[in-house]
């Protein structure tokens, strides 16, 4: 059950960075203003909260999974929200970014 909770505290936090970080993109390159940029700020910090939740409580290990999960999140959330098409090599990327993930979090430790 704690790997089920890990896994899913790092999609959530996927969506809070990537989400926030587009909501700030969205007010300053697309120009769509202040309130953009502070909804994007407020997932952010969110995404900070987030991350302090796994249950691993190693900060180096938690944020080194993340940027797997980050590289993977941030492909498909260009697909769903920007139309975005990866090809093979960003799948291929980011499928291993994931194993990293899988490696780093979860591997046995003695």
């Amino acid at each position: 059950m704690t790997v089920v909770r890990s896994l899913l505290l790092f999609a959530l936090a996927a969506v809070a960075e990537i989400g926030g970080a587009w909501l700030v993109w969205q007010g300053v390159r697309e120009q769509r203003g202040l309130l953009w940029i502070g909804a994007g700020v407020v997932a952010l910090g969110l995404y900070g909260l987030v991350a302090t939740l796994q249950p691993d409580a190693g900060f180096g290990r938690v944020l080194a999974a993340y940027g797997g999960v980050f590289v993977a999140g941030s492909l498909l959330w260009g697909m769903v929200v920007d139309g975005f098409r990866p090809d093979r090599w960003d799948v291929t990327g980011a499928l291993v970014c994931l194993a990293g993930v899988l490696v780093i979090m979860y591997a046995p430790r003695g």
